[in-house]
């Protein structure tokens, strides 16, 4: 099935993947003056009040915008925020399906990282929390950390920390069957934007220590002159052995790939070149670093990509409904490694060591159970780490 041209016909037919449903009955003159004027006076006043009720006496303790600039859409790079929209309204049908969160997209025609920073918090006090998307790095990651500090409700960048979730949960489960530990492998990251970097960073908070990065210019080392600030930064922390060279390099006895970034990049020698039960995640899409075939042709173990069309597919849609449904439901105030690392344990749980195999090592995406047990485990972990403001779960 050739899913771009059936896409195109879909979204022609569908004219928008999102609506808003009336959730009140408004059919009468007594009905509408307690949904609307003159009862409506009585609930703002409250809220003016007390800010805080405008979490119990309106839908904002459910509502989430889904924010992007346009800049870095799927594979697509920087065609603007109109361009953006089938993807934003996707990821808010996501949301709904799979996290009954009512989320909307929020498309600014702007780059400029000051006011966004400004837009988005001029409209916080309507949301419960905010998910930024497919913004470009570096710009990105002052966006969030700035948002992060400036408002206290959950802020979420989902390019950077929704992958980073799955793809931790992908290989603690992946090191389940090849019987590695996560302090001792030696880890390789292709593409160091957003999402590469985040992953670097989160693999390290669960104990990776061998962690190599690479970009299209070579290897990231510390002292090397073309990094930018975030590059630099994970440098301090990542290639200890200053190895330096390109990608090739980088691969010789790697235990693990994990691809964020561009189409058949690598080659079957490069896989050869691994170690033993190597575990390669291609995550590029749509079309991956190597092809799944080809990968497991030159000897790889494991093998996952971003893509449903091949087992392991390693989508951050497993991520994102269930981490915002639990953070809005205990009213947390951030989303913090406590939760990130919850929601990461709650994906590879939901495979019993019964089920795990080579072709199975993360849950489906549409799987219920899954979404639900992130729900649960990310609302714990900010109760258990003290940034809930509602501790009644």
């Amino acid at each position: 099935m050739n899913y771009r041209e059936l896409s195109l016909k879909k979204h022609g037919e569908w004219k928008g993947k999102i609506e808003t449903v009336c959730r009140v009955p408004v059919a009468s003159r007594e009905e509408l003056s307690v949904a609307y004027t003159p009862g409506v006076a009585e609930p703002c006043m409250a809220i003016h009040n007390d800010v805080e009720k405008s979490f119990e006496l309106t839908r904002r303790w459910n509502t989430v915008p889904v924010i992007t600039d346009g800049t870095a859409v799927l594979g697509l790079g920087d065609i603007g925020p109109e361009a953006g929209m089938p993807v934003m309204e996707g990821k808010c049908a996501l949301f709904k399906a799979f996290g009954n969160v009512d989320a909307y997209p929020i498309c600014l025609g702007t780059k400029d990282t000051e006011e966004i920073i400004k837009t988005v918090k001029i409209m916080a006090g309507s949301f419960g929390g905010i998910n930024l998307e497919d913004i470009s790095a570096p710009r990105c990651f002052e966006i969030e950390a700035r948002l992060k500090a400036e408002l206290d409700i959950p802020v979420f960048h989902d390019d950077q920390h929704g992958t980073a979730i799955v793809v931790a949960a992908a290989l603690l489960n992946a090191l389940k069957i090849t019987r590695k530990k996560v302090d001792e492998i030696a880890i390789v990251i292709n593409g160091a934007g957003a999402a590469g970097i985040a992953i670097a960073k989160f693999l390290l908070k669960l104990g990776a220590k061998h962690i190599t990065m690479c970009d299209l210019k070579g290897i990231i080392c510390k002292g090397v002159d073309w990094l930018n600030r975030a590059q630099s930064e994970v440098a301090e922390v990542t290639n200890l052995r200053h190895i330096t060279g390109g990608l090739a390099d980088a691969m010789k006895g790697a235990d693990v790939f994990i691809g964020v970034s561009g189409p058949h990049c690598v080659t079957k020698d490069m896989v050869k070149s691994m170690a033993d039960k190597s575990v390669l995640f291609t995550c590029a899409n749509p079309v991956p670093e190597i092809e799944p075939q080809d990968a497991s042709d030159a000897g790889a173990y494991i093998v996952g990509t971003g893509s449903s069309e091949y087992p392991n597919q390693i989508n951050n849609v497993l991520v994102f409904p269930g981490l915002f449904r639990g953070a809005l439901d205990v009213r947390a105030t951030t989303v913090n490694t406590e939760m990130m690392i919850a929601a990461a344990q709650a994906i590879a749980d939901c495979v019993s060591d019964k089920e795990l195999s080579r072709d199975y090592i993360l849950p489906y995406a549409y799987d219920r159970k899954a979404h639900d047990d992130v729900a649960k485990a990310v609302a714990q972990a900010a109760i258990k780490s003290g940034v809930a403001k509602n501790t009644k779960r």
